[in-house]
């Protein structure tokens, strides 16, 4: 018998380890440990099925073999109670079923995030980082741009009024008491715009014009101005904002029934402004007539007078018109429209702080800053309104620089959108008149009532939620 070569030797030895080691397995229901393959390199390679691979089985995994291919060893039957994985996955492999199972229940990361987002939380960026996104010319004052759209607005209501007292009927009284008290509203932003320096930069001529528009719809006008500069500097502070800030638990407890059927019930809240001019806000004390109030600092107590001298001598105009056209002539040219544009103010700066579909913060202490009080207002789309009141709905840009022009709100707004991200909340589209905003108001004074008296981050409380908390204490 010719002797065998030592390779061939070899293979014989190792086809009898093989066939050992294979009996042993089965003998003792053990699993083979998996085999190692090496990864060159510091990047991690995927497997590829051409170079390295399990042979699937067409009886459900019972057949499984390993290919060898060097020749050397026999198919040996893996089967039995030996379990090996079908595949090995690759790197990739791996990353995708991370995301397989980071999208389960059909969320991906991006929704994942959204749903983590937290309006109250400080923004990444600064103030600084969004007025460098707007344009420089969004920054530029035309006061004769500015004059124009004074002409127009003031054309237009001395317009309707005289198109009104002619005709003279009961049929065209409700569409002029609606659209004249529209006007007066965009008579009330110009002098609004006034009031912040955005009309122009010339002071006296802010001053001039602002006393005009405002004084005609009954408004004070520096006494207003000095307390929604008030408001702007400290919107979003839940006592020391100063238009519809929130009541705290304590104040609201101590409201008695009518009160809070006023200020919670629609229409009444609609109404309160000339009540807010003499009295301000629950919980606040002064008037913005009187300049010994709190509202004003001395050296302002001049301006205030001024004011209220223009303001008296606009009633007492409007008492000698009524002796003149008679008292109900009046009231169907003037003071109809008056409550009117009183409602169109209440709901318009109701609405920029308030009714949003997710409840927004309110801040105190260290956790306020003007930045993070500004990204709590709201911005609304007034339909075929956006454009007779000057676009006063771009709100939220508006708040945290004043100082810009009506006119180059939207472009300003739109600059600034990439850099706020979600932190700006895309405003519902409207129809040709803004119905849908009634919802929005009605839903807004059902549920938010009050804040707690404690937190430096809060957010508004219904008085069911106070029921509940009385009785569990």
């Amino acid at each position: 018998m010719r002797e065998r070569d030592p390779k061939q030797k070899l293979c014989v030895l190792a086809s009898s380890g093989s066939s050992m080691a294979s009996w042993v397995l089965s003998e003792c229901g053990l699993k083979p440990l998996p085999q190692v393959f090496h990864r060159p390199g510091a990047r991690p390679t995927s497997y590829k099925p051409s170079k390295i691979r399990f042979l699937h089985s067409n009886k459900a995994g019972t057949d499984l073999k390993f290919a060898s291919t060097t020749g050397c060893f026999r198919d040996r039957n893996w089967g039995l109670k030996v379990s090996v994985p079908l595949r090995v996955p690759s790197i990739e492999g791996e990353e995708e079923n991370q995301q397989r199972i980071n999208g389960v229940n059909g969320f991906n990361g991006e929704e994942k995030e959204e749903l983590k987002f937290n309006p109250g939380s400080p923004p990444p960026f600064k103030l600084a980082d969004i007025r460098a996104a707007i344009p420089k010319h969004c920054w530029v004052k035309n006061p004769w741009r500015s004059m124009s759209y004074v002409v127009r607005d003031v054309v237009v209501v001395l317009g309707l009024a005289v198109a009104a007292a002619y005709v003279n009927n009961w049929f065209v009284w409700p569409l002029y008491w609606a659209a004249q008290g529209t006007m007066f509203w965009a008579l009330f932003v110009l002098g609004h715009d006034c009031g912040h320096g955005s009309f122009s930069n010339n002071p006296k001529l802010n001053s001039v014009v602002g006393h005009i528009l405002h004084s005609s719809i009954l408004v004070p006008y520096h006494g207003w101005r000095i307390s929604h500069r008030t408001h702007h500097q400290n919107h979003g502070h839940v006592e020391n904002d100063e238009s519809w800030h929130p009541l705290s638990e304590r104040i609201y407890k101590s409201l008695d029934m009518v009160t809070k059927t006023l200020r919670f019930t629609v229409p009444f809240p609609m109404l309160a402004y000339p009540f807010y001019l003499w009295g301000r806000s629950p919980g606040k004390t002064g008037s913005h007539f009187d300049p010994s109030s709190d509202l004003f600092v001395p050296s302002e107590r001049k301006d205030v007078i001024t004011s209220t001298v223009c303001w008296t001598a606009m009633a007492a105009l409007l008492v000698g018109l009524g002796f003149v056209m008679g008292p109900m002539q009046l009231l169907k040219l003037y003071g109809v429209p008056y409550w009117v544009f009183v409602m169109w103010l209440d709901l318009v700066t109701y609405l920029h702080h308030h009714g949003h579909e997710e409840k927004l913060p309110w801040y105190r202490g260290k956790e306020w800053s003007y930045l993070r009080g500004g990204l709590t207002t709201l911005d609304r789309d007034y339909g075929l309104i956006n454009n007779i009141h000057h676009d006063i709905g771009t709100h939220v840009i508006h708040h945290l620089f004043p100082q810009i022009p009506h006119y180059h709100l939207i472009e300003a707004t739109e600059a600034a959108k990439p850099v706020l991200g979600k932190y700006y909340r895309e405003p519902k589209k409207s129809g040709p008149l803004p119905f849908h905003l009634i919802g929005n108001l009605i839903r807004s004074l059902k549920q938010d009532h009050y804040v707690s008296d404690t937190g430096d981050v809060v957010y508004y409380q219904t008085e069911s939620e106070l029921d509940v908390s009385s009785k569990l204490n």
